[in-house]
């Protein structure tokens, strides 16, 4: 009988251990060491904080982000102008007709002597020319007679384009003779000029080193080989045309200057000394 006892006293023994390590945490063994829901949102976390990596390099590789020369991109195309196309020209001949016609009492022909046929320095009038460089103009003034006049176009009006004719007076006279101031030690030139500028007439001129002097290009936009190839203004002065230009040409009290528009090279003004 004692000995039944004795081995129901370990039985219960050992049951009451079992039953204790079982309420002690017996109940973890078959479970995960972590709960899942830990585990979640650790996983989440990581995942976010790599993302922000990933973010962060993304941006500090577009801010040292350099293009090469084949990226493609959208650009503006450059509209090269067009050449225009040649205007097919068309030649019409169109018969000039005078608009005006001078009578023979409203011209005025430059009257033509012995004298003006004589050649240069044979002239009784004439004078040897200076160079503008060793002339020095003084306050001291005389009077000279300076004259314009075209007299030679209003017979040649057809030579003269149309939208000229109004330039050219009935009577020839751009400039009528008048008695003008000239300070010692100018020249031709320099009268022409002050008096075409203070008179508000046109006047174009440009200087040829070739002759050192200056040369009359236009006096009221009637300008050389407007009337034909061969036409232009020359001067006279004291009925001599002198060989050398206005600006060499030195003028002394009392000379009368001419400004006359030829269309024949001195022929029509009676200049043929050109020519022997």
């Amino acid at each position: 009988m004692k000995k039944h006892r004795n081995k129901f006293i370990i039985a219960a023994v050992i049951l009451v251990i079992l039953t204790g390590t079982w309420f002690m945490g017996g109940s973890q063994i078959n479970e995960p060491s972590l709960p899942m829901p830990v585990l979640a949102a650790e996983a989440i976390e990581d995942e976010y904080e790599e993302q922000e990596e990933i973010v962060e390099d993304y941006e500090e590789e577009l801010i040292d982000y350099q293009p090469e020369e084949d990226d493609e991109y959208e650009y503006e195309e450059e509209i090269e102008p067009q050449e225009p196309e040649e205007a097919e020209v068309v030649e019409e001949i169109v018969e000039y007709i005078p608009e005006y016609i001078p009578t023979p009492e409203e011209v005025i022909i430059p009257e033509v002597t012995e004298e003006i046929q004589i050649f240069g320095a044979e002239h009784e009038m004439a004078i040897d020319p200076v160079d503008p460089e060793d002339v020095t103009v003084t306050e001291e003034y005389f009077y000279v007679t300076l004259a314009v006049r075209v007299d030679s176009i209003l017979y040649n009006m057809h030579l003269l384009h149309r939208d000229k004719h109004e330039l050219v007076p009935a009577n020839g006279v751009i400039f009528p003779a008048t008695l003008v101031k000239v300070y010692d030690g100018e020249s031709v030139f320099d009268v022409l000029q002050r008096e075409m500028r203070q008179n508000g007439v046109h006047m174009s001129s440009r200087w040829t080193p070739m002759f050192n002097s200056a040369y009359v290009e236009a006096i009221n936009n009637l300008f050389e080989f407007d009337v034909g190839p061969l036409s232009g203004w020359m001067y006279r002065v004291n009925g001599w045309f002198p060989n050398f230009g206005a600006s060499r040409y030195i003028l002394s009290p009392g000379d009368v200057v001419e400004w006359l528009y030829t269309v024949d090279l001195g022929r029509d003004l009676g200049v043929y000394w050109l020519y022997e």
